[in-house]
């Protein structure tokens, strides 16, 4: 019997003239509009209350956040518009493998806030490279990784999010791709570049509530519409497109849809690169990157962080039925539309020949919700790509401001500090809207696959170091660079191949090379993560060790010592002026202080000094050395009571049992 005919009969769907008008009526803009006021609101509130006008304050919160709030903002972090749009797009296209990678982030949360987060609390940095600075010294890593990383942000995270932001403005509003990313952006630097990340995570955690409610709603509608979570194998098998290319299977869903573990030769997701690639990019992503890190690190103390940890586990949980499945039910709706299988009906159906897979999510919304609700849903993924950007943003102008610029002008105020690294994100986002193109027609019109292939080609070796640097002190600083550069060039090579060779379509030919088309970017992963451990244990075992005194508190094993460590960075620093020539110092000069303050400046920068955070706190009182002390030692305290630590060391045992259970049944 023909699929076409059975689908409605099965699946309870409808010809596409009986579903609701797309267009947003009145009420949905008013629902929009309120989200963004409430949004607004929040996030005024908290940059207002925030301390802005120090380092700690504008860039770690003051280490103040209790774990719900750190929770709320890793999984708000995580979940941006890419995706709503790339994982409900790779569920219409080839079923729920996708939303696995979800599902390893439990594993990967649990290693952040158990192993390492203590190391990195107890080294008392604000940023991931600078651990690196100070566990190996030298000049050369932390400015390498500051810049690999803001690489690796502009082509995934910020460009992806924001395509994947435009096509549902796109699908709503009828607006065109860059006016609906400078709308969203204005809306989204107005509270991240003033306020910080108090700001930050206070509208993270009231948007992680929107979109929980939001996509819960939106699946609860989707199954109903399908006849219920029974049917949705059945329809999904039978979601057949009209038109398709004679003897290929171009447009047939995969025989393997239904399952997380595939072939591990031919299939679009090999089960080895399931298990082990994909925890190799998951651990760069959730236990190293400054975007992620930095919310733990805001934590009021350990226990915190890892309850912060434990409840973005648990709502890891959503994305594959939330997400990838309502993709998968979009599919069945529209088969002709997001199932296209020839470069003519794509063209049509969304205007790009690759592929109509990632307007699965904003096409179910606009024609399946009814007046209201397709507000609510547009603001949920506002929501995802305003909490996602404001946390790439923020930890952005932290990597630049704290591990660049300060080497450019070591001697940066405070003030000229906070200036540059809001100037930084603009430039950032410059750069991310032109890359928008590329990614439109990446990875076969996939964009998750997108996101996961360049991360896999960037990411293998700087999880390689952190690794061997928690938990191995052999390691040095010529292991650590020579590792990530001759990593990072296997990457780049990788990353411009995929790039300049486009995938044929469907039922073309094909005309790659075989290191596209053999090698799985997740296969390539696990070869890069292998590569980079090798070269740096080899490096390090021909080159002098680090002296242990330099190491405590930087490592696993000497995470919760007492002893004063004895800073690489100042030795070096010390040889190195004690071996240059004399030179004649010059007497400083001092600037006459005003003694009027703020009486001699005009109102309007006043009001706008105010209110970007940049007050000069010189006249504040002063705290002693011995307060000093105090302070710092509460930042690198570590321990834990007895029953909050009980608290979140079961609550992480039930995720992890609840995470095999879910692999071991779609397995």
């Amino acid at each position: 019997m023909d699929a076409t005919t059975t689908l409605p009969n099965i699946c309870g769907v409808s010809d596409a003239d009986s579903l609701p008008e797309a267009a947003l009526a009145p009420w949905d803009i008013a629902v929009i509009a309120i989200y963004f006021i409430f949004i607004l609101a929040v996030g005024l509130w908290a940059m207002f209350s925030a301390e802005r006008g120090s380092v700690s304050g504008f860039f770690l919160a003051g280490r103040s956040m209790a774990w719900f709030p750190v929770g709320a903002s890793l999984y708000s972090s995580n979940i941006g518009s890419g995706h709503f749009v790339g994982l409900a797009g790779t569920g219409a296209a080839s079923g729920i493998a996708q939303g696995s990678f979800e599902w390893n982030a439990m594993v990967t949360l649990m290693m952040l806030g158990w192993l390492f987060a203590p190391v990195y609390i107890a080294s008392g940095i604000v940023t991931t490279p600078e651990y690196l600075a100070k566990r190996f010294g030298g000049t050369r890593i932390q400015p390498f990784l500051s810049l690999l990383s803001l690489f690796t942000y502009v082509f995934t995270k910020i460009s992806a999010d924001l395509f994947a932001g435009a096509i549902f403005i796109q699908e709503a509003l009828g607006w065109r791709l860059y006016p609906s990313v400078l709308g969203l952006l204005a809306i989204t630097a107005l509270y991240t570049v003033t306020g910080g990340l108090k700001a930050v995570i206070y509208t993270d955690t009231a948007q992680t509530l929107i979109m929980l409610f939001g996509a819960f709603w939106m699946m609860v509608v989707s199954f109903q519409r399908i006849g219920g979570y029974a049917n949705l194998e059945d329809c999904y098998m039978q979601a057949i497109p009209d038109e398709r290319p004679p003897n290929t299977t171009c447009g047939l869903p995969r025989e393997d849809a239904f399952h997380v573990f595939r072939d591990p030769v031919d299939s679009d997701l090999p089960w080895p690169g399931m298990i082990f690639g994909i925890t190799i990019i998951a651990t760069w992503y959730w236990c190293t990157d400054q975007v992620i890190v930095q919310r733990t690190l805001a934590a009021k103390n350990l226990s915190h962080a890892k309850g912060g940890c434990v409840f973005a586990g648990f709502v890891k949980f959503t994305p594959m039925y939330m997400m990838v499945m309502v993709g998968m039910i979009s599919r069945i709706v529209f088969p002709n539309e997001i199932a296209c299988a020839t470069p003519e009906t794509c063209m049509e159906a969304c205007g790009s020949e690759s592929g109509c897979s990632n307007y699965a999510y904003a096409k179910l919304v606009l024609l399946l919700m009814p007046t209201g609700l397709k507000g609510l849903l547009l603001s949920v993924m506002v929501a995802a790509l305003m909490s996602s950007l404001t946390s790439v943003f923020n930890s952005s102008s932290t990597l630049f401001t704290c591990d660049l610029w300060t080497k450019i002008r070591p001697r940066a105020k405070t003030r000229e500090l906070m200036i540059v690294g809001r100037i930084f994100v603009l430039v950032m986002v410059v750069v991310s809207i032109l890359w928008i193109p590329v990614v439109k027609n990446a990875a076969s019109g996939r964009l998750f696959d997108y996101i996961q292939a360049v991360t896999s080609y960037f990411t293998p070796p700087i999880t390689a170091i952190f690794v061997l640097a928690v938990f191995w002190p052999r390691l040095n600083e010529p292991g650590c660079f020579w590792a990530l550069v001759l990593g990072m060039i296997l990457g780049i090579l990788r990353f411009f191949f995929e790039v300049g060779v486009s995938s044929p379509n469907c039922g073309e030919p094909e005309y790659r090379p075989m290191v596209l088309t053999k090698v799985h970017y997740l296969y390539f992963a696990m070869i890069l993560f292998g590569l980079s451990c090798v070269i740096a244990v080899v490096v390090s075992l021909l080159t002098p060790p680090i002296d242990e005194r330099c190491l405590i508190r930087l490592t696993w094993y000497t995470r919760q010592s007492k002893r004063k460590r004895i800073d690489l960075q100042e030795v070096e620093e010390y040889f190195a002026k004690k071996n240059q020539p004399k030179e004649e110092e010059e007497e400083p000069v001092y600037e006459e202080a005003s003694s009027n303050g703020d009486e001699d400046r005009p109102w309007y920068k006043t009001l706008w000094t105010s209110f970007c955070g940049l007050e000069d706190n010189s006249a504040a009182p002063k705290m002693t050395s011995a307060q000093q002390q105090a302070a710092q030692l509460r930042q690198i305290d570590i321990s834990e009571e007895k029953w909050p630590s009980i608290i979140v060391n079961v609550g992480a045992l039930v995720m992890l049992a609840a995470g095999v259970f879910l692999f071991g049944f779609y397995a």
